[in-house]
């Protein structure tokens, strides 16, 4: 892809101006909120490829906004700008939605680095799937090519975001194997991220399995390994 829209969502304009400075000159299309509202109606209102969001905002928190985002439907990659480096932090911003976080003071270097890679996990290698390749699990079926989850019959498709999609896509690719926290977290993010722990890795999990399982607390298909990370069961999965 080339020009992507990006959305920062800051309220200090001095910060403001020298991120969307620097992306531009990165190649990306830059769009402006001083505020939570704002983020929200310019995500509503414009095509917005990955958002740049501050917890700190002077009406409604970036959580909030993550989590109203995310209630719409949204799916766009959230990358969370914080100074805070504190765990409740970055727990938080995850059950809300938040695919990655920054902690501020940052390089620029860096936040262009963590969206090129999210991009590409997102609308890359996820977005060329071959053909309309879909599978088939239990009653959902999987579009690789859309992205997207849906049961037969249900006019509404099973929302994930780019995240989940790239989680579950490696567990289906991999049926019947045990793999390691470890190697999702290099599957999912690929690169040192201050969020790629093992809590993260179990809480996008536990998101799979409420939009996936019909009883999230006995999981049939994504089922845990004890000490080592989880799996995907393809002989309950069979239609």
């Amino acid at each position: 892809m080339a020009g992507e829209h990006i959305l920062v969502v800051e309220d200090e304009p001095a910060v403001a101006r020298g991120l969307t400075y620097g992306l531009k000159a990165e190649g990306f299309v830059t769009f402006w909120a001083e505020n939570g509202r704002k983020a929200i109606e310019t995500a509503k209102s414009e095509e917005i490829h990955l958002i740049l969001l501050d917890i700190r905002l002077p009406d409604i928190s970036g959580f909030d906004v993550c989590r109203q985002l995310r209630a719409h439907g949204h799916r766009q990659p959230i990358i969370m700008l914080t100074a805070s480096d504190e765990e409740v932090d970055k727990v938080l911003g995850l059950e809300l939605g938040a695919d990655d976080y920054v902690v501020k003071p940052y390089s620029l270097r860096e936040v262009v680095s963590r969206i090129r890679a999210m991009l590409r996990r997102a609308y890359g290698d996820l977005s060329t799937a071959n053909g309309r390749e879909t599978l088939i699990i239990g009653d959902l079926v999987v579009d690789l090519d859309r992205l997207q989850v849906h049961r037969p019959g249900d006019d509404q498709a099973i929302s994930l975001t780019p995240t989940e999609f790239r989680l579950l896509r490696y567990l289906l690719s991999n049926p019947d194997r045990p793999v390691s926290r470890e190697t999702l977290i290099e599957t999912v993010w690929g690169y040192g991220s201050d969020i790629g722990d093992d809590r993260t890795i179990d809480v996008h999990i536990r998101h799979l399995r409420e939009k996936l399982e019909k009883d999230p607390t006995n999981p049939r298909w994504i089922v845990t390994v004890r000490g080592l990370g989880y799996k995907f069961r393809s002989d309950v999965a069979k239609p």
